[in-house]
């Protein structure tokens, strides 16, 4: 599980070859969500109503880069590092 960004003990991480829909995984503490890129809903699992908004705030400055995440991670190439919220 490839760790593509990390903030506030958030840890955003994208798995090679997984599934469709295109999404990324959020790890907080004992929380994890899973969340479509293509409208960041939430696809499964759950997150702290104040950390879910910091995620959503992440995604939405970063989308394009997470779909050219997406795209490396299905062709099994390396994934880079997206700069965290600051």
């Amino acid at each position: 599980m490839p760790k593509i960004s990390e903030f506030l003990g958030i840890i955003i991480t994208m798995f090679y070859d997984d599934h469709n829909p295109p999404h990324f995984h959020a790890m907080y503490g004992s929380h994890e969500a899973v969340f479509s890129i293509t409208d960041f809903r939430i696809i499964k699992g759950n997150l702290p109503i104040r950390v879910l908004s910091i995620v959503l705030e992440w995604a939405f400055l970063h989308r394009d880069e997470l779909i050219k995440e997406w795209e490396l991670a299905k062709e099994h190439k390396p994934l880079f590092w997206i700069e965290p919220l600051v």
